[in-house]
């Protein structure tokens, strides 16, 4: 993700994206602006890609908590069989 953020940075920017705010929106945000020293367009900008990316983070987190518990799961219901030579090594040891 932090390729997308410098590689955005560094190219022209041509796309565009539009919204309808309240006035009291726009105040509170071009406030906020002003209080990190930044330009309406690059704190909205910089709030807009970090909830994104958090939104992504979340979403593939639960995505693979669900698939990986899935797998372990299937593994405990259908174990793989112990293959001959794991067997005769787990005797020679005792086991």
């Amino acid at each position: 993700m932090d390729a997308i953020i410098k590689s955005t940075s560094t190219r022209a920017r041509v796309e565009r994206l539009e919204a309808r705010l309240t006035p009291a929106q726009k105040s509170l945000i071009e406030h906020a602006a002003a209080l990190q020293g930044r330009s309406v367009t690059d704190f909205v900008l910089a709030s807009v890609q970090d909830a994104a990316m958090k939104t992504i983070d979340d979403h593939q987190r639960i995505s693979l908590s669900v698939r990986d518990g899935r797998a372990f799961v299937e593994a405990l219901i259908t174990p793989t069989p112990v293959s001959a030579s794991l067997q005769e090594s787990l005797q020679q040891v005792g086991l």
